[in-house]
This record gives C-alpha cells, structure tokens and sequence, in this order.
C-alpha cells in the first residue's frame, strides 16, 4: 500500500475545501439555519412534539442526513469527474498507484469533508434546540458508514457522468427528494396506510430512522435493519467498483 500516494491524494482534495471555503461550509450552515427558522416557525408551532420529542429536535437528525448526503455524493463526484474533464485522469492512471489507492484517497477526503460539514450542521442546531444522544457510538457508527457509502457513491456518480449536467443529475434531482420524502421533517407513521407503504420503499427512511434512534430511541423501523441496509448498499457499490477497475468501463472509455 502506497500510503504516500493516498495522503497526496487526501490533501491535494482537502485543500480544495480550504479554496471553497463559503460554498463547502458556510452556504450549508446557512441553509440549516435557515430551515429551523423556517419550519421552526411555520410547522414546530403547530407540532409541538413528535414521539415525545420536540419536533426541532426531532427534524435534526433528518437536517444532519440531508447534508450528509448531498455532500458526500457532491465532493466524491466531483472530485473524480473533475480529472477526466480536465484530462489529468491520465497522469493518475498511470501513475505507479494502484486503484485502490486511488478510491482511498478521493472517497476519503469526500467522506471527510461530508463528516465535517455534518458535526458543523449538529452544532449549529444545537444552538437552536436542546439536544442529546442517547447512543453516541451508534450514532458515529451511522454517520461514518454513511458518509463512506454515499462518498463512495459519488465516486461512481463521476466516473459514470459524461458533463456537467449528469455529474448533478443525481445529487439534485434525486437524494434531496428521497431525503425529504423519508420521514426528514415527520414521522411515517403520520401519513395514510398507502404513503407509508411508500415510503418504506424509500431507503433514505432506514437511514434517518437508524440515525434519529441514535439519538431519541425513536425510529419507524428497527436500527438493526437500518444497518443491514447501509451495509447492503456499501456492499452493492464495492461490487460495482471492482467490476469498473477490472473492466475499464466508465474510466478509460
């Protein structure tokens, strides 16, 4: 293992958040921000709780997931996607680093960054809303497995992407609303017998429930099936990952 390669990688990736400073950190603070403000005052003063708990409390761990994942997918395609549009792709190929070294080094520092921007987010709402985990370990298990797997998930998202618009197809039309249709800002078991069939099919639900039992012990299905599911899907990406490596479909093409 060329542990050299994969810190040059890291850095050279984490160096780019320092350049991007406003939109890597402070534009989704603000954004948080803004929706405690927001649904604080529209919904929290109709909902008083949900399960217990209040409900800008209950909406953090959704807020936390949402930022998790749209950055973690966003830096780990970008990250990727911008070599090959530049055409230094070449270099790193072929570079004496292997693939694995090369997945270590983007994956990682996408994952990285996500995990920041998420402790950033869980600060900024605990200024707005009391808050306590109950389960600390199973919360860091939760937030680093996702923030490897969907980092891992850009990672083929730029490898996959052929322009600019592709490259945002995913991270912008599809996670935010799988997010927010997974229970983000209230409980399935609020909606009709139908819609919660629904979201069931949703696998973003299983991560929010997972992570919001870490905190309030309350979650629409069992944490032991939210962690099989994330454990599944890291699985499916690796597999897919070996199979690009081997094969060159997507990267040398």
């Amino acid at each position: 293992m060329n542990f050299e390669a994969v810190k040059a990688i890291y850095l050279f990736e984490m160096a780019r958040t320092r350049r991007t400073l406003l939109q890597s950190v402070v534009s989704p603070v603000i954004s948080t921000s803004l929706y405690f403000i927001v649904f604080g005052a529209a919904v929290g003063s109709r909902i008083q709780e949900i399960d217990g708990v209040s409900y800008g409390a209950f909406i953090t761990p959704g807020l936390i997931m949402l930022t998790l994942l749209t950055q973690c997918i966003g830096n780990g395609s970008f990250g990727i996607y911008f070599p090959k549009f530049t055409g230094t792709i070449y270099e790193i190929l072929s570079s004496p680093i292997s693939m694995t070294e090369i997945v270590l080094g983007y994956v990682g520092a996408a994952a990285t960054k996500g995990m920041l921007v998420g402790l950033i987010i869980l600060a900024t709402a605990s200024l707005f809303v009391d808050l306590s985990i109950a389960h600390p370990f199973v919360m860091l298990v939760f937030f680093v497995l996702t923030a490897v797997t969907f980092s891992l998930f850009g990672f083929l998202i730029g490898i996959w992407a052929k322009d600019f618009e592709q490259l945002n197809l995913i991270p912008m039309l599809v996670i935010p609303p799988l997010v927010f249709l997974g229970g983000s800002f209230y409980s399935v078991s609020m909606l009709p017998p139908f819609w919660q069939a629904v979201s069931h099919a949703n696998p973003v639900l299983y991560l929010i429930s997972g992570f919001r039992w870490s905190f309030f012990e309350i979650s629409e299905v069992s944490p032991l099936v939210s962690f099989g599911i994330i454990i599944g899907f890291l699985a499916v990406l690796m597999g897919l990952l070996v199979w690009i490596f081997r094969t060159g479909y997507w990267l040398r093409n």
